[in-house]
């Protein structure tokens, strides 16, 4: 879940993904993502699915 958030923030500054989720921790996990970075090569391999 946390590669697909990421990769969603890095496509544009203005998509806000809301994922759901049950919990805080979930919560807090999801908010984390917005640090998360993935290198250039992995990224576009993640954008080549589907």
């Amino acid at each position: 879940m946390e590669a697909a958030l990421v990769c969603l923030l890095r496509r544009s500054p203005d998509i806000l993904p809301i994922p759901g989720t049950p919990s805080v921790a979930h919560l807090r996990e999801n908010i984390a993502v917005a640090a998360l970075a993935l290198p250039d090569r992995e990224t576009a391999a993640l954008d080549g699915i589907g």
